[in-house]
């Protein structure tokens, strides 16, 4: 869902690390929905995409059951 948005966006995963202030390594396991992002970095993140509270919620638990 993260990279649908992005790529709705034109963003590369390099100008999404750039923006967030992350290293790109760190925004492709974002991307991939490998890592939950802190808390920082999740807000800028909401914000720049757009997303919506379902879709966060969303994405949370889904990184969450994989981290379970």
């Amino acid at each position: 869902m993260i990279k649908e948005k992005r790529k709705a966006k034109s963003y590369t995963q390099e100008k999404m690390s750039e923006i967030l202030g992350i290293s790109l390594r760190q925004y492709v396991r974002i991307d991939n929905e490998e890592d939950l992002p802190r808390r920082d970095v999740l807000k800028n993140l909401i914000t720049e995409l757009d997303l919506t509270n379902e879709e966060i919620g969303k994405y949370i638990r889904k990184i969450t059951s994989h981290i379970a």
